[in-house]
C-alpha cells in the first residue's frame, strides 16, 4: 500500500530588535548567563509588560511579503504551561487573533513551482534556557522576552525536501526583510515539524507526531524522512501511531519520544489582561509597505526576464539581498550580466567564504567592480589578471587598473610577441608537433599551456589561441 506523508511547520524567528518584547533588557546574544534581565522579563509581582512597537512593524512586514491578510486588531494572550526556563509559569503570545492570517509562500522543487499556505504569524515572547552539565541543570534567562513571530504552515508540504525548500525560502524572506539573521546555530531560526502519514487518495489526516527544535536543515529533512519511514512501518506492522512530541538524535539518524504532545486547550489560553488588544490603522500598513524591499521570489523572476540570465546564475546572485543589490548596482555600469554574474559566483563569492565576512565588509564598490571587468574586456589584464588585483580592490578599495603595473600583470597582446614565444615553444617540442600534425589534435591545449606558462599567464587568451591555431596549420599545410 503506497502512502503520502502530511508535513505542517512551526517556525519561530528571533527578531533583530535591540531591546525585548515587553522590556528594555538588551537582546545581545553570547552575554553572561542571567546578565541581560529585568523584573518584567522575570515575572516579578506586580510588574507590568509594555509592547516593543517595532516588533509589530516587523509582524505586519512578514505579513505583508508572505502574503497574508493583516488584521488590525489583534490579542496577546497568556500560555499557562510550567517549566524551569519560563519564570511567569505562562508565556506571552497570540491566540484566537493574530496580527496575520491566511497566507502563502511559493517553493520550487524539481522544477516545480509549489503553493504552500500559511495559517498564521503571532508574535511571543521567547523562554529561557537551560544548559545540562555535569549531572546539574542551570537556566540562563536571558533570552526570555526575546521577541519571536511563529509562522505556522497549512499542511500543505508533502516531501521532506518540500519542507526544506518551504523554510529556505522563508528564512530567506526574513534575512532580505532584515528582520531576523536566520542563525540556525544560535536558534534565531528553529523549526518544529508536524509529521503524519496516511494511505494515497485519503483525505482525512493521520495521527501526527511533533519534532521539536531541529537546528540544520540537513538535520530536518533527515528527521522527517525517518519519521515517515517509521510511521508507515508502525501501521503496516499493525501498530497505531500516538499523538507525541519527538526529538531528532542527529548521531543515530532517529527520532526519540520525549512527551505526550499536548492540546491547545491543554495550556488554558486567555487574553492577557496587563497588555491592551494591538490596534493601528490602514496608514500604518501602507507605511510599512512603501518600505518593503522587493522579495525574493519576485527578484529571481525578474532578474530572470530582466536581464536574460539562466534560472542557475540567478539562485545564487539572490541568495544574499547584499549580493543581489550589488550585481544590479555593477550592471548598470557595465553592460554584460552574464560577465558580472559569473565573476561574481567564481570569484567575489569564493573570496567572501573563505574570509567569512560580506560584501559589505569588503571596499568593493559597484564601479570598482564595473571598472576591473572593463579591463578584462579590454584586454588590457586577463582572466587571472582580474584574478590577482580582485582580493587587492576588495581590501584596499583602490582603482584596479593601480594595480596592473604594480603586480606585473600588463596583457602582451603584440602579435609579433605572442608568435615569438609560440615558435619557441613547438621547437622545444617537437615530439608533440610530430603527433599533432599526425592527427592528435588534443595537443593542442598543451601548446597553449606551454605558451601561457612562458608569458607567465600575461599573453592574451583569445590572440593566443587564434595564432597558434594559424601556425600549426601553416606547418600542416606544407
Amino acid at each position: 500500500m503506497s502512502y503520502e506523508a502530511v508535513i505542517g511547520l512551526e517556525v519561530h524567528a528571533q527578531l533583530l530588535t535591540d531591546s525585548k518584547i515587553f522590556c528594555n533588557c538588551s537582546t545581545k546574544f553570547g552575554s553572561n548567563p542571567n546578565s541581560q534581565v529585568c523584573p518584567i522579563c522575570l515575572g516579578m509581582p506586580g510588574v507590568l509588560p509594555k509592547l516593543n512597537k517595532r516588533v509589530v512593524e516587523f509582524a505586519v512586514m512578514l505579513g505583508l511579503a508572505t502574503n497574508c491578510r493583516i488584521n488590525k486588531s489583534s490579542l496577546f494572550a497568556r500560555k499557562n504551561y510550567f517549566y524551569p526556563d519560563l519564570p511567569k509559569g505562562y508565556q506571552i503570545s497570540q491566540y484566537e487573533l493574530p496580527i496575520c492570517e491566511n497566507g502563502y509562500i511559493i517553493i520550487k522543487v524539481k522544477g516545480e513551482e509549489k503553493r504552500i499556505g500559511i495559517t498564521r504569524i503571532h508574535m511571543e515572547e521567547d523562554a529561557g534556557k537551560l544548559i545540562h552539565e555535569g549531572g546539574a541543570s542551570l537556566v540562563d534567562l536571558n533570552r526570555t522576552g526575546t521577541p519571536l513571530l511563529e509562522i505556522v504552515s497549512e499542511p500543505d508540504l508533502r516531501t521532506a525536501e518540500e519542507a526544506v525548500a518551504y523554510l529556505k525560502e522563508l528564512r530567506q524572506i526574513l534575512l532580505y526583510l532584515g528582520i531576523c539573521d536566520g542563525n540556525m546555530e544560535e536558534g534565531s531560526f528553529r523549526c518544529d515539524a508536524n509529521v503524519s502519514v496516511r494511505k494515497a487518495g485519503e483525505t482525512r489526516f493521520g495521527t501526527k507526531a511533533e519534532l521539536k527544535n531541529i537546528n540544520s536543515f540537513r538535520f530536518i529533512q533527515r528527521a522527517i524522512e525517518y519519521e515517515i519511514e517509521r510511521q508507515i512501518d508502525l501501521i503496516e506492522s499493525g501498530g497505531r501511531v500516538v499523538q507525541e512530541t519527538r526529538l531528532f538524535d542527529s548521531s543515530k539518524g532517529i527520532t526519540i519520544s520525549m512527551r505526550g504532545k499536548e492540546e491547545a486547550h491543554d495550556y488554558r489560553y486567555f487574553p492577557d489582561p496587563d497588555l491592551m488588544p494591538v490596534s493601528f490603522d490602514e496608514g500604518f500598513v501602507e507605511e510599512i509597505k512603501a518600505k518593503l524591499p522587493e522579495i525574493p521570489y519576485d527578484k529571481r523572476r525578474r532578474f530572470i526576464n530582466e536581464y536574460n540570465l539562466p534560472e542557475y546564475d540567478v539562485e545564487i546572485i539572490t541568495t544574499d539581498r547584499d549580493i543581489a543589490d550589488f550585481f544590479e548596482e555593477t550592471a548598470r555600469l557595465f553592460n554584460n550580466p552574464k560577465t558580472i554574474s559569473n565573476f561574481i559566483m567564481t570569484e567575489i563569492l569564493k573570496e567572501l567564504n573563505e574570509k567569512k565576512i560580506g560584501i559589505r565588509d569588503t571596499k568593493i564598490t559597484a564601479s570598482l567592480l564595473a571598472k576591473l571587468l572593463t579591463l578584462l574586456n579590454e584586454n588590457k589584464i586577463n582572466t587571472n589578471g582580474a584574478r590577482a588585483i580582485l582580493p587587492k580592490v576588495m581590501e584596499s578599495g583602490r582603482d584596479p587598473e593601480s594595480f596592473i603595473e604594480e603586480l606585473g600583470l600588463a596583457q602582451i597582446s603584440n602579435e609579433d610577441e605572442i608568435l615569438k614565444m609560440i615558435d619557441e615553444v613547438l621547437k622545444e617540442n617537437q615530439k608533440e608537433l610530430q603527433e599533432y600534425l599526425s592527427g592528435k589534435d588534443k595537443l593542442f591545449a598543451f601548446f597553449v599551456g606551454q605558451v601561457m606558462k612562458k608569458s607567465r599567464g600575461k599573453a592574451n587568451p583569445k590572440l593566443l589561441n587564434e595564432l597558434i591555431k594559424k601556425r600549426l596549420d601553416e606547418l600542416a599545410s606544407k
